[in-house]
């Protein structure tokens, strides 16, 4: 890992666990929305995975690995 790497490697960690976390959010409102018909909830799951695409993309710009995300 380059030094520039590392600079960033604490952010890099903190995007992951927020990345994770909307992940678990976006799993738990698709449930809900396939128990319910929702729709609602089918429009927030959405809009949580899209949240967690872009920390996945800043984790990678950051230096890390699409793992960490």
């Amino acid at each position: 890992m380059s030094a520039r790497s590392s600079d960033h490697e604490d952010i890099v960690e903190r995007l992951a666990a927020i990345e994770e976390e909307l992940r678990d959010r976006a799993y738990e409102r698709l449930s809900e929305a396939a128990a319910s018909g929702d729709d609602d909830a089918q429009a927030d799951e959405k809009r949580l995975l899209q949240a967690r695409r872009a920390i996945a993309r800043a984790i990678v710009a950051l230096g890390g690995s699409a793992d960490d995300g």
